[in-house]
């Protein structure tokens, strides 16, 4: 192991939730939970004003909405969540060649390789300095932890939560381990957790104490073994800049039991278009089309079919994923689907035959629909089924869907996503329902706005690309500059409450956007931060 602090660990905090106060200057200071919102949902991030109710990630939406029934309920934005995602990790990589992605939210940093940090001193500046780069940048704050390993710079993000820097200097690490429970350790969840604690072992030094051979009695050789080493604060892993992706996916959860065979089918064929839609934008193909159903007694099966060559062809993968359908009973109701993509390459062995099939119903599609839609009717296949294309996608990415047929002319108006009004601009969806869908108009920079109410198929209102956070912080740190010049306490009228001016060299005022980070609580589940 290193002999300084080097290896940074960034978390952003509560990002999604976070992420949502900064676009939504109405939600700022209370408690926001992000998740699919069905009532098979799970909660992706709650912010930290709604952990202390005790909501945190990956808990039943059911069981948050009891501890927590006033709280802002949001389906996620996920290319809005990627969009400052990329702003944070380019940051990263000014620091250095090596940086690991954990997640959106989450990245290694080996600060050494970078040559930007070599001891103590050097490497907490550098820490201190990305949080106010990444506050100025977007609006939200992170936390970051500095230590000799990824396994103790990690811990040091976690117990620096939220918004904190904490470095761990090296030779202290066993006695900052010692008293923290054995959860606190990778790879200690609640099954592992609860098997050492009816042997006796609750925190880190009992671990210690145990000795590698009851360690490896109790757990196995490579478990009990790995456990040893971390509890003796070893870890010698290496900050790796790139991992190789093995697989591209996208499942959908749905709120009730699709029953329906041509239904499930309809859905299979939608999730294989979207499958391919991010395998191509990951520049890749794929050999292997795998199927995952779950059944309604929560049974989970999982079909494969291996090509010839690789493929991102939406019609191949599209054929394959209906042949493995085709095996699996889905007699008594499916809950889940999943399409899958591995075997992954950087080029392609095209499929021309099913090419020209995929060409060939599209045609027929076509011929269809001019046919039916000449007589005034709606354009289908005939069999009762909507055309490609005339339905709705449902669940989105990390959304739930509604397990039942969505009509052509139906429009789905998603709690949090964000649209434009002809008349009254931009806005985000606060609820809809009974044919009504309610739209709060605000923007990141602007004062908390007005609610109204508009009918779900109001032609003025439409889908919109959500507004740039970075945009809002520079607009709010003019408004800010301005009132600083005329002696007014800044902040107020921009909609950032209590938020303070920062003069920075060269006369740059900065006001950072409030976020969840500012509050307290530090629990933190598996997705949030």
């Amino acid at each position: 192991m290193r002999t300084a602090p080097t290896i940074l660990h960034l978390d952003m905090d509560a990002f999604y939730a976070s992420a949502e106060q900064a676009a939504k200057p109405s939600l700022r200071g209370k408690a926001v939970i992000v998740g699919g919102l069905g009532p098979r949902g799970v909660v992706a991030t709650a912010s930290y004003e709604a952990r202390r109710f005790g909501v945190h990630s990956a808990m039943p939406m059911g069981q948050a909405r009891r501890l927590a029934p006033n709280a802002a309920y949001l389906v996620p934005r996920f290319s809005f969540y990627r969009e400052i995602s990329e702003q944070v990790m380019r940051l990263l990589r000014e620091l250095s060649p090596l940086v690991e992605p954990l997640s959106l939210d989450e990245a290694f940093v080996d600060l050494e390789a970078g040559g930007v940090a070599d001891d103590e001193a050097s490497a907490r500046a550098v820490g201190e300095r990305l949080r106010a780069d990444i506050l100025r940048g977007t609006g939200l704050s992170g936390s970051v932890g500095l230590a000799a390993s990824k396994m103790l710079a990690k811990i040091a993000s976690e117990q620096a939560k939220p918004d904190g820097l904490l470095l761990i200097r090296p030779g202290t690490e066993r006695e900052l381990l010692g008293p923290m429970s054995v959860r606190t350790l990778p790879g200690v969840g609640p099954a592992t957790g609860d098997h050492l604690r009816r042997a006796g072992i609750t925190t880190v030094e009992e671990l210690a104490e145990a000795g590698e051979d009851e360690l490896v009695r109790l757990l196995g050789k490579a478990h009990g073994g790995a456990l040893y080493a971390m509890a003796l604060a070893r870890d010698e892993r290496p900050v790796v800049a790139e991992r190789d992706t093995k697989s591209v996916s996208v499942e959908d959860t749905y709120d009730v039991d699709i029953h329906d065979r041509v239904r499930v089918r309809m859905e299979v064929a939608r999730l294989a278009d979207r499958c391919v839609q991010r395998l191509r934008a990951a520049g890749h193909s794929g050999r292997t089309i795998v199927l995952k159903v779950r059944r309604f007694d929560f049974s989970t099966l999982t079909r494969s079919e291996t090509l010839r060559g690789p493929t991102d062809d939406p019609g191949v993968v599209r054929e394959a994923a209906a042949r493995l359908l085709e095996s699996v009973d889905t007699t008594g109701g499916v809950r889940l689907l999943g399409v899958g993509v591995s075997g992954l390459a950087d080029y392609t062995q095209e499929d021309l035959f099913a090419q020209a099939q995929a060409q060939a119903d599209a045609d027929a599609r076509a011929e269809v629909a001019s046919g039916v839609a000449g007589d005034g009717g709606v354009a289908g296949d005939g069999d009762g089924v909507a055309p490609e294309g005339a339905v709705d996608e449902g669940a989105r990415e990390g959304e739930t869907g509604s397990g039942e047929p969505v009509t052509s002319a139906e429009r789905r108006w998603h709690a949090g996503h964000d649209v434009r009004h002809a008349v009254f601009g931009a806005g985000w969806v606060q609820g809809s329902g009974v044919g009504r869908v309610t739209v709060r108009f605000e923007t990141p920079g602007s004062a908390p706005g007005r609610v109204r109410t508009f009918r779900t198929d109001d032609p003025e209102l439409e889908a919109a690309e959500p507004v740039p956070l970075v945009e809002a912080v520079a607009a709010v740190a003019t408004v800010a500059a301005e009132e600083a010049v005329e002696g007014v306490s800044p902040g107020v009228e921009g909609g950032v409450r209590g938020a303070e001016a920062v003069v920075v060299a060269g006369g740059e005022a900065v006001v950072p956007l409030p976020s969840a980070g500012a509050s307290g609580g530090q629990g933190k589940g598996p997705s949030g931060g």
